[in-house]
């Protein structure tokens, strides 16, 4: 049995780290193409631009469009070309990022990832999601390899939406809970082969930092501060996350979420917050779940407030007429859901989803929180 575990070349974190940008970028060439959005870019293009300048590159600014579709990727390769850029800089959120990494491989570019939220674990991953103009999930895609470096500055996460970090958080729960599930079958994954113990290891860790650290650290980020609980849920978050995931198998979680963001009322949501609810959908699915273990995961989701209820998804009222796509999704070919070591029907998956939807109600009542 094949056994594959993928990474980042080099990842760096700390206060501060943007204004080191230009030394790493050297490291991957002589003239980086920049791209970022214009909220992005107002924060923080005095510090990139003059690191930039100190080490000597010849810096390319490129307009993120605002959708990670496969036009906005070859758009952005063809100004790397015309430019003559030799490295590419995701600057910015998760689909800023994976535009950088598809247009990287378009274009043959040496790549970096610099996160302005830690939302996802997109930096450190070798895979481009894809979404329509209407912002509708369409699949994904996996390139040869990740990212040469990852640089995540801490001040400027902390000095983020509370929000974009409590969803990174959901995002990132899911890693240990999908890849124990997946590697009881021994599942493939993102990687191209089974899990490593490392990528199981390494999974464990930051869903044990999440829990341990995770109040905490919202309440620093709320507050716009850098303690070592921010650092440790930032390293949980993005590196953790990015590694565990695609070294150690997704299942019904990720199944959950993706087709959610296509719904309408969900379109406002933030992919960790979708993630959320599937884990709780997965915990009501799995019988090897244990119960106590699932009511601190699903109280943990609600004190940092991520969605446990259809209502928290703008779906109160929700028929199972309305989910039965999603279902069919799950029990389809191709389905996340068949990493599990049973098989998972349409009606298997929507049961899980209703059962999620009445466990966070009671949990919520239990906490104070169903209002």
């Amino acid at each position: 049995m094949k056994k594959v575990f993928i990474a980042p070349r080099k990842y760096v974190q700390g206060r501060g780290v943007i204004a080191e940008i230009g030394t790493y970028l050297k490291l991957l060439g002589n003239k980086p193409l920049v791209l970022w959005d214009d909220l992005v870019k107002n924060l923080v293009s005095a510090t990139v631009q003059a690191s930039c300048q100190k080490a000597g590159l010849e810096m390319v600014e490129v307009v993120f469009t605002g959708e990670a579709t496969q036009e906005e990727a070859q758009r952005v390769a063809a100004i790397a070309r015309e430019q003559g850029a030799d490295a590419i800089v995701g600057l910015g959120g998760g689909k800023v990022i994976d535009i950088a990494k598809a247009a990287s491989v378009a274009g043959n570019l040496r790549l970096m990832t610099v996160p302005t939220i830690a939302a996802t674990d997109a930096p450190t991953s070798a895979a481009t999601v894809w979404y329509n103009d209407s912002s509708d999930f369409t699949g994904f895609e996996c390139w040869t390899f990740n990212p040469d470096v990852v640089l995540v500055d801490t001040q400027i996460i902390a000095n983020g939406p509370p929000r974009a970090f409590a969803a990174g958080m959901g995002d990132a729960l899911a890693t240990w809970i999908e890849a124990e599930a997946s590697y009881k079958t021994r599942a493939g994954t993102l990687a191209g082969g089974s899990s490593t113990q490392a990528a199981m290891a390494i999974a464990r860790l930051g869903y044990e930092l999440l829990m341990e650290f995770g109040i905490e650290a919202l309440r620093a980020v709320r507050n716009g501060l850098v303690t070592p609980a921010v650092e440790r849920v930032v390293e949980a978050n993005v590196l953790h996350s990015g590694l565990g995931f695609e070294s150690g198998g997704l299942a019904t979680a990720h199944m959950i979420a993706n087709p959610l963001s296509n719904v309408p009322e969900c379109k406002g949501l933030m992919h960790g917050e979708k993630v959320a609810f599937g884990i709780v959908t997965q915990l009501c699915l799995d019988d090897d779940s244990d119960v106590e273990e699932a009511h601190r995961i699903v109280d943990f989701l609600i004190q940092i407030g991520l969605p446990v209820t259809f209502a928290d998804l703008n779906l109160a009222g929700v028929t199972r007429e309305r989910l039965q796509p999603i279902g069919d999704a799950c029990a389809g070919e191709g389905s996340l859901c068949h990493a599990h070591c049973f098989p998972v029907t349409a009606d298997d998956a929507l049961d899980a989803m209703f059962a999620a939807d009445a466990l966070g109600q009671e949990r919520k009542s239990l906490l104070g929180k169903d209002t």
